[in-house]
């Protein structure tokens, strides 16, 4: 344990990774436990999370960033279960008019017909198939899918019309569902990637206090590989004077999981995120605080973040220029791709639905 931050008088809640919070009302809703990797014995409270049902309109977001490999997706969650401290997500609880803080992890929307809407989107006159992405936002295989399995129906739905999907997640609830990604990855149509901050599981702990532990992560990789499953390491976010001097190694056991492929992100501070994340910093690593913000400064023109397109995933200048090299040498040398082959499309097809004329020649 870090001495440093032994007697510091804690804010932060056991279990939790924020600070702040506002009020809401909301139904309470106790989450089956998953493995996680850290046990059932630890020294965690129980998870209790409140969850609201939202009856949603649509449920394929389009976007058009330059930044992003995709342009539609997927969430079946807002809000997060896992409490990763740096979460890039958080600000949008706020316009729910709730906390980015506590209420972000605790006080979650689900969105129940979400495949009932996956289905009548995908089957609509017009519609162009491209690759869904599904948790580029909030986890979709959080602990709270346990229990309510939106993810799963969606998957099921894209399974059914043979749709390419590409996945990002921490979480271990993902085994679950090797029977749909087995036979999607059969067809080409399904490539997942596992969030690989750290390798220290005191860090991990704290930081993403109810995410899976790194071993576990790697283990994820390893049963998703030999099912047939492709799957590219993400050592997002890489946290400068913090986690990045591990990036090799997290690289390195990522491939030796099984995962082919691999990417990186700075960490990002927007809007809230920013606060919470030095409250956190000073809380649990107060004698690395001052480099690790300092550092992102330097990137980011002296500011905390700069969210502009092309710069916010990687920042800019000498530091971000290194980091980005180590990168580019290792999955060289460890035979990682950067680029992956193209989900198909050409399998997209509409089943018959319920109600449809049958032909009669």
């Amino acid at each position: 344990m870090n001495k440093s931050r032994t007697n510091l008088p804690s804010a932060i809640p056991k279990g939790r990774a924020a600070t702040e919070n506002t009020a809401g009302r909301f139904e309470r809703f106790d989450t089956i436990p998953c493995d996680d990797g850290w046990g059932y014995d630890d020294d965690l409270p129980p998870l209790r999370t409140e969850v609201r049902h939202e009856t949603a309109r649509s449920i394929i977001t389009y976007n058009r960033s330059p930044d992003l490999p995709f342009d539609r997706s997927i969430n079946p969650y807002r809000g997060c279960e896992h409490g990763c401290i740096y979460c890039f997500a958080r600000p949008s609880h706020a316009y729910l008019g709730l906390s980015p803080g506590l209420d972000f992890e605790t006080r979650l929307i689900a969105r129940p017909n979400a495949a009932v809407l996956l289905r009548k989107e995908l089957s609509a006159k017009g519609y162009t198939v491209a690759p869904i992405a599904i948790g580029t936002n909030t986890d979709p295989y959080q602990p709270v899918e346990k229990n309510l399995g939106i993810t799963r129906s969606c998957l099921s739905v894209l399974t059914e019309f043979r749709h390419p999907v590409a996945i990002v997640t921490k979480g271990a609830l993902i085994e679950r569902d090797l029977d749909l990604l087995a036979q999607m990855a059969e067809q080409g149509l399904v490539r997942v990637g596992i969030s690989l901050t750290t390798l220290d599981a005191d860090l991990s702990r704290r930081m993403e206090p109810r995410a899976p532990a790194p071993n576990r992560r790697l283990k994820i990789i390893r049963r998703l590989t030999e099912a047939g499953v492709p799957v590219r390491v993400m050592t997002s976010p890489s946290i400068p004077g913090l986690t990045d001097h591990e990036m090799e190694s997290l690289l390195e056991a990522g491939r030796d999981a099984g995962a082919d492929a691999a990417s990186w992100i700075m960490l990002r501070l927007p809007r809230e995120v920013s606060q919470l994340w030095q409250t956190w910093l000073q809380e649990q690593e107060p004698t690395r605080a001052e480099k690790v913000m300092s550092k992102l400064r330097q990137m980011h023109g002296g500011r905390d973040y700069d969210p502009r397109w092309g710069h916010r995933m990687r920042g800019e200048g000498e530091y971000a220029e290194m980091v980005a090299k180590r990168f580019s040498l290792a999955v060289k040398r460890l035979g990682l791709a950067t680029r992956t082959p193209k989900l198909r499309c050409d399998l997209f097809d509409i089943p018959p639905q319920a109600g449809d004329q049958l032909t009669l020649f």
